[in-house]
């Protein structure tokens, strides 16, 4: 691709991001280390089996002894890199390419790996805007292999000086889950920071998706390369003959690439059942070595990633074999070693054929011209046949496309996405008008698969992501509940919207995707009754946050005043949720939450010691006032009867006892200031802390006198949970469908609603029960298996599975 080169002012600036970008990461570097020490000091210190607790230890000991030489060693080459130390970028990136390599490499490249995919999991969107940006900025057609500003070149350099540092890749294995957290967040907030660095410098600062929409002629006419596109390297050209084929792909076989099928409800335990590693060098990490690792305490949600990610590297790893050179073309030959990260390299921005890509187009308007006679309703009969015909048709045309693809990439790229469509469309859990819009994005797909090589390489490519989600929605729903429904309609808006722009590459699904996770939360709680409950968990959480934060204000407020311990207690457990309550209902400063703003200082000073007669006569004038308010706060929480009763009894013995001076005496400049705090105290709690709230049915009914027969809340009982754990139920995607095991009785139940702090968690079973799910008790449930989700798999990892046995047992089909 020909561009002007860029100007000294451009060179600076990107220059300048890339100092930004490393400053930022050099001291997350420190902040994980940091991390590090804590979690495994905490594991220590853990009550455990003797060989755990001694296993806790030593890497506490290896870890201690290492830390600085780590760190420093770390930080040292990462800043190196900026300048003459592109070397050891070149080396590191190098040792990403797929050769026949010791075990030890390959493990390193897994755990390397595994890193750069958490990072770009987090960070995924925001480094693509900056790779755009800095492309713009050089006039390059991707950033260079050894760029620091790629998840995979840090993730890389900190495996080594772990390594180097003296620290075993077991101990690394430990703590792996808490740097993926760690250096995710960091990523993120230096990715976005250089965003903003190069917005404000007016680099692109709207990525318009109209603007760079590419007809194929004009696209290579004005050398501009396709949307996100990252390639390396021109494809091979020429073709290979099926002998060879076959000899390569059971050469594949031989050394350990054979594809294994998961028993059913045995995918959670896979990594334990088939992780005896095989013999050759190739051993696909998700089924053999990586999944050994895997077993290594790594969390569900952890060895799921995991294997869906071996599944992409033995599919590329099959192509290799099979294609040899040429199969680079098809994923990048910079894709990194495990399933890679997306936004590495490809094949050069000229790879795609304009009269390839053109074909394709005019494939996928003749297939949407007459698609529209397979649009289906809830004929069980008729909707079968529908996407029979369709996959037909698709079938047909693909085997067209493959007859004019120019070089031996396309047509493999062309056959491995017609069978993973293949696969979506036999999946009998979509209804059957799902499966024929989802038809109707295999050429999209197909033209995206061949701009943009990292759709074989990453989980992340929001192709995928599109695909995935809508087919986790759908799963869940019968032909009648589906047929025309909203979420119909919505399906069948995003497949128009990317049909309508089709050379915008991952542009368009990411944008098309970003829209229906919207349309997701609106449409899964539009129910009145959910709409209620919603509101209704939602003023819960605000009430319970408040109530704790309130009660951490009087707590600092009272520190230093002698007053008596019923009275703290009193104010602490009874009156900071009166007065969240009251805030709630009322608002922070409405005159009613305000006097009773005004009585937790008031209490204050009439428990104070009353030495001086003109003190008595007033705490006599102003008693039954004191008392009334008292009792109508505790009304409106609910206290009322026998309890009201017992803490009015407690206060009057302790007023009495102020009243003869048995009490400490406060200043009256300290009850003052308490007054004043208090009656600002909104602008002082934070908002929120983390801690767990105390939530049950009674609060939800109390709140708005809401009936919750139809309810269950599973609120938290303290169970102890790993931090992969919460990890885990905060990750969890709205839409997503599960089976619950809750109190002996199995739900099939879908994930609809996350509260704004994230506290609570709504789940919806068809016959209308609905939990109300606190995140404590959810990650609890995560982890002894009473949730568990109803898809092992992601749509797209099943049917890139599935189109790997079929190459595996007919590998002559790849080129045929």
């Amino acid at each position: 691709m020909s561009t002007a080169p860029p100007s000294e002012s451009a060179r600076k600036l990107a220059q300048q991001t890339r100092e930004r970008f490393v400053g930022a990461m050099d001291a997350a570097i420190v902040t994980a280390a940091q991390a590090v020490r804590d979690r495994l000091m905490t594991l220590a210190n853990e009550v455990a089996t003797a060989r755990e607790m001694q296993e806790h230890r030593d890497n506490l000991v290896a870890y201690r002894s290492a830390e600085s030489g780590w760190v420093s060693l770390a930080r040292a080459q990462w800043r190196k890199a900026l300048g003459a130390g592109n070397a050891a970028g070149a080396s590191t990136m190098h040792s990403l390419r797929l050769e026949l390599v010791g075990d030890e490499v390959v493990e390193n490249n897994i755990l390397s790996s595994r890193l750069a995919l958490a990072l770009q999991d987090k960070a995924n969107f925001e480094l693509n805007d900056l790779r755009l940006r800095v492309q713009h900025l050089e006039g390059k057609a991707d950033l260079d292999g050894r760029d620091v500003l790629k998840p995979e070149f840090l993730a890389k350099l900190l495996v080594e000086q772990w390594l180097a540092a003296g620290m075993s890749r077991q101990l690394w294995t430990q703590v792996q889950s808490l740097l993926h957290v760690q250096l995710g967040e960091a990523a993120l907030r230096a990715y976005k920071d250089a965003n903003a660095f190069l917005v404000e410098h007016g680099v692109m600062p709207e990525i318009d998706l109209k603007r760079l929409v590419r007809r194929p002629g004009a696209a290579a006419a004005s050398g501009s390369a396709p949307l996100g596109g990252s390639f390396a390297g021109t494809p091979a050209t020429g073709s290979m003959s099926m002998t060879a084929s076959t000899a390569a792909a059971a050469h594949w076989r031989a050394h350990g690439g054979a594809v294994h099928e998961i028993p059913p409800g045995m995918a959670g335990f896979a990594p334990a059942a088939i992780g005896v590693r095989p013999s050759g060098p190739l051993a696909p990490p998700g089924l053999g070595a990586d999944a050994a690792a895997a077993g290594q305490g790594a969390s569900p949600l952890a060895m799921a990633r995991q294997r869906a990610q071996g599944v992409l590297l033995s599919l590329r790893r099959f192509v290799g074999a099979a294609m040899g050179g040429a199969g680079e073309a098809v994923f990048g030959a910079a894709a990194p070693a495990l399933g890679g990260t997306g936004g590495g390299g490809g094949a050069a921005a000229g790879a795609a054929s304009p009269a390839f890509m053109a074909a394709i187009a005019d494939a996928g308007a003749a297939y949407q011209a007459g698609s529209s006679v397979y649009v289906v309703g809830t004929d069980v009969a008729g909707g079968a046949a529908a996407v029979q015909r369709s996959a037909a048709e698709l079938r047909r045309r693909s085997n067209e496309l493959k007859r004019q693809a120019p070089t031996t990439a396309d047509k493999a790229t062309v056959e491995i996405v017609a069978l993973m469509f293949q696969a979506i469309l036999a999946e009998e859990r979509i209804p059957f008008s799902a499966r024929v819009w989802f038809a109707r994005l295999q050429m999209p797909v197909l033209r995206v698969a061949i701009a943009e090589p990292e759709f074989f390489g990453t989980l992340q490519h929001p192709a995928r992501m599109l695909i995935d989600r809508m087919g986790s929605v759908v799963m869940g729903f019968d032909a009648a509940a589906i047929s025309g429904s909203a979420l119909e309609g919505e399906i069948r808006r995003v497949v128009q919207v990317i049909e309508q722009y089709p050379e915008t590459g991952q542009r368009v699904f990411k944008l098309v995707y970003d829209e229906f996770v919207a349309f997701l939360n609106k449409y899964l709680t539009q129910g009145d009754a959910t709409k209620k409950l919603m509101s209704v968990a939602q003023q819960v959480e605000q009430k319970e946050t408040m109530a704790i934060q309130y009660t951490i204000e009087l707590r600092k407020m009272l520190n230093d005043m002698p007053v008596r311990d019923e009275i703290r207690e009193f104010l602490f457990k009874v009156w900071a949720e009166v007065l969240a309550l009251a805030a709630l209902k009322y608002g922070g400063q409405d005159e009613q939450t305000a006097t009773l703003k005004r009585v937790a200082s008031e209490l204050v000073w009439a428990a104070s010691a009353k030495p001086n007669r003109s003190d008595r006569a007033r705490v006599i004038q102003e008693l039954p006032k004191l008392l009334q308010r008292l009792r109508q706060g505790m009304e409106l929480l609910g206290v009322t009867g026998a309890p009201q009763e017992e803490h009015i009894k407690t206060i009057g013995k302790t007023l009495s006892d102020a009243f003869m001076s048995k009490t400490a005496a406060i200043p009256s400049a300290q009850i003052e200031a308490m007054a004043s705090r208090l009656a600002n105290l909104e602008e002082v709690v934070q908002d929120d802390n983390g801690t767990e709230l105390p939530m049950d049915t009674g609060s939800v009914e109390l709140l708005l006198g809401v009936d919750a027969d139809s309810i269950e809340v599973v609120a938290n009982t303290g169970a102890k949970v790993t931090e992969d754990m919460l990890a885990w139920a905060h990750e969890l995607q709205v839409g997503n469908w599960f089976m619950l095991d809750h109190n002996g009785r199995a739900s099939q139940v879908q994930f609809v609603w996350r509260s704004e702090r994230k506290h609570l968690h709504l789940f919806a079973a068809p016959d209308g029960r609905k939990f109300l799910i606190q995140a404590g008790r959810l990650a609890a449930y995560l982890q002894a298996g009473l949730l568990v989700p109803a898809e092992e798999e992601t749509l797209t990892v099943r049917a890139t599975r599935e189109a790997l046995a079929k190459l595996d047992a007919n590998p002559e089909r790849l080129l045929s």
